[in-house]
């Protein structure tokens, strides 16, 4: 394979061509899963009052499925402006690892920070997994190419989706829409699971599903907060003692 390094001149052609095949990885199962969960947010969306404009702004500039179904959520019980915020700036705090593990994974010698600060948009669970699992096999330079491809994609594919299921959600069944919409925590379970590299990831899940249920019942505003925190901070534990024994 061709490194872009040895020949600069030639960085143009190549990173088109990565930035196809990001494309092309979008059209996937994964892929076709998260679109499939953005039909189930647009009936929501609607049923909440939102226009058809703002439901496709929403979806393009809060790339994030549970921050969207927060933000709703948050309308429909007329909370306050200030609320609505903090609430859906909670909810994607847990993008941040996310960030903070990637984006050194697609920097290159000659990367410009204002990409990664661009790139960074597009990080949410699907795109996360599938770079994490691809991004090794691919030259670096031409990694913010292929995940610009493949997170543009995704970005561009569910406004589409949404605009169109907007307008003919009220063809669809209601027990339909919210299957869909429940593919999405289905598959982030799933994908999370397979991609852990270390013990810790899946010590961490498995208490995330036995803290997330008890503490909604005790503290149901906080649960999924003390949840993750608590979940994290025990993995954590478990991970820096397990390599002490090891």
């Amino acid at each position: 394979m061709v490194n872009a390094d040895d020949h600069p001149e030639g960085v143009p052609a190549h990173g088109f061509r990565w930035f196809l095949r990001g494309v092309r990885t979008a059209f996937s199962i994964p892929g076709l899963i998260l679109v499939s969960t953005f039909i189930g947010f647009a009936s929501l969306a609607k049923a909440a009052g939102f226009t058809l404009v703002e439901t496709v702004f929403m979806t393009g500039a809060i790339w994030a499925l549970p921050a969207k179904v927060v933000l709703v959520g948050a309308v429909q019980v007329g909370s306050s402006l200030p609320a609505t915020t903090l609430a859906v700036a909670l909810s994607s705090m847990r993008l941040m690892p996310m960030v903070v593990a990637l984006i050194p994974e697609m920097r290159g010698p000659r990367t410009r920070r204002w990409v990664l600060y661009l790139l960074s948009h597009f990080i949410a669970v699907t795109s996360w997994v599938l770079a994490m699992e691809r991004l090794r096999n691919i030259p670096r330079p031409m990694r913010t190419a292929w995940y610009a491809g493949l997170g543009g994609t995704l970005v561009v594919a569910n406004m589409i989706v949404v605009g169109i299921t907007y307008v003919a959600v009220d063809a669809l069944p209601d027990w339909v829409s919210a299957a869909l919409l429940l593919l999405t925590p289905i598959y982030f379970l799933t994908s999370l699971w397979g991609s852990a590299r270390e013990r810790a990831t899946h010590v961490a899940m498995a208490l995330g599903l036995i803290l997330g249920p008890a503490l909604h019942t005790i503290l149901p505003g906080f649960d999924l907060l003390i949840a993750g925190i608590a979940g994290g901070a025990l993995a954590f534990l478990f991970h820096k003692f397990g390599r002490r024994a090891a």
